[in-house]
């Protein structure tokens, strides 16, 4: 794998990426402090960016699963660099409007640009190398998340914030020049093209069967008709594969910390009266997670994806339990580093389920359909974990969400051990 220049393109591109977008957040969060006085304002600025992502994400499913995957890379990379060059005519203008429309294409550019990249994932690795790819691929998000920040902070105190948007668009160019020699296999793509121009001219006809990552007969590995190329072919696809929607379900357990994760540690901070555990959280976190990504090679080989899915949700769930103790800087310490292994094993674990079960032909409209799902979950549960801290505090809202992520993970894994049981018993016949 590693001496494989596609798999250190994905790499190198997805730190890249990560720096570029770290510097811009830590960038916008300072022009709206200096530009818009309410916290009310500038949830909806932010809200803006996430509904234009939310919105065209049937689109870039479509466009990734019928275009050249390095070619919507491509665009949506170039994409970016025009987002960011609307941050400097807002610096110029001293207008906040300039800033929603950079919010707005940065995030339309993200809507196709991440399905697009964990399409590509499967095309460049053999199955038995994904889980260990997906793990190094999120350690160098992670390690992009860190440093990104870090010298975000660093270049404020020294320069202006249009030096740290020269920064960010310096690091997409990188990421678009990098790409361009990215060498990716797509032997289903001109398969899948004819079997939609196919069933498109003869009305009720069935098109051929496309290029997937599990040939055989079962129909949910067919190219979808013109009229069900959005995420409606999906549904057959997902009533077929149960396993993935139980992932989809278990995800819910990890975003339930990560959507309150800067709430609760700024009242963690405020319960023990210590500004400083704030960057100790931080740190004990991404350590952790940074931590996991590498020992997922190791566990490849101890049980199967779906029993180390339930085992990390539960870690997780247990996690949020240890909350109830957030006064004790230790418990809220052992709590997020908890979370950063739990995390850091489940979401490449995840990613890897997925890419085996859902066929190839599919999976541009998966990721851009769990990437639409994951940001409408995550602001949801920010909201929720807002509101329950007004209402009953950390300590309470901890037990609970624990409570309800211990039954998620009970209730699935039962489903999934009678389901088992029953193939067995058929397969025995």
């Amino acid at each position: 794998m590693w001496t494989n220049r596609n798999v250190w393109i994905v790499l190198a591109g997805e730190f890249i990426a990560g720096l570029g977008l770290w510097m811009s957040i830590i960038a916008n969060l300072e022009f709206m402090q200096q530009k818009v006085p309410s916290d009310f304002m500038k949830s909806l600025i932010l809200f803006a960016g996430l509904l234009a992502g939310v919105l065209f994400g049937p689109l870039a499913g479509r466009v990734i699963d019928t275009t050249s995957k390095k070619k919507v890379l491509l665009i949506s990379g170039a994409g970016r660099l025009v987002s960011v060059s609307f941050m400097f005519v807002a610096l110029y203008f001293d207008s906040i409007w300039w800033m929603v429309l950079f919010a707005v294409t940065l995030q339309i550019s993200a809507a196709f640009y991440f399905p697009a990249l964990q399409s590509v994932i499967p095309l460049i690795v053999k199955e038995r190398e994904l889980l260990a790819l997906n793990g190094v691929h999120m350690n160098a998000g992670t390690i992009a998340r860190i440093l990104g920040t870090t010298l975000a902070g660093l270049m404020l105190t020294v320069m202006s914030l249009k030096g740290l948007y020269v920064a960010s668009f310096v690091a997409y160019v990188a990421l678009l020049a990098s790409t361009a020699f990215l060498n990716v296999p797509e032997p289903g793509l001109r398969r899948a093209k004819e079997a939609d121009k196919g069933a498109a001219a003869v009305p009720g006809g069935e098109p051929e069967q496309a290029e997937s990552g599990r040939r055989g007969s079962d129909p949910a590995e067919q190219a979808p008709p013109a009229e069900q190329s959005g995420f409606k072919a999906l549904l057959p696809l997902l009533r077929s594969e149960p396993t993935v929607l139980t992932v989809l379900w278990l995800t819910l357990v990890p975003t339930l910390f990560i959507g309150g994760f800067n709430l609760m540690v700024i009242n963690i901070s405020e319960l023990q009266h210590d500004a400083q555990v704030k960057g100790l959280l931080y740190a004990v976190e991404g350590v952790s997670f940074i931590l996991a990504g590498f020992l997922v090679k190791w566990m490849a080989d101890r049980g199967g994806l779906m029993n180390r899915l339930f085992l990390f949700a539960a870690i997780v769930a247990a996690a949020q339990c240890l909350l109830f103790f957030a006064d004790s800087k230790l418990c809220a310490l052992l709590s997020f580093g908890l979370f950063g292994l739990a995390a850091g094993g489940f979401f490449p674990a995840a990613a890897t389920l997925f890419q085996k079960q859902i066929p190839k032909a599919y999976h541009g409209r998966f990721f851009s359909f769990r990437s639409m799902l994951d940001r409408v979950v995550f602001q949801v549960v920010l909201l929720s974990t807002g509101l329950l801290l007004d209402l009953i505090g950390l300590q309470l809202m901890v037990l609970l969400y624990g409570v309800l992520s211990f039954l998620l993970v009970a209730v699935f894994a039962v489903r999934e051990a009678r389901s088992a049981k029953e193939d067995r018993a058929e397969a025995s016949l």
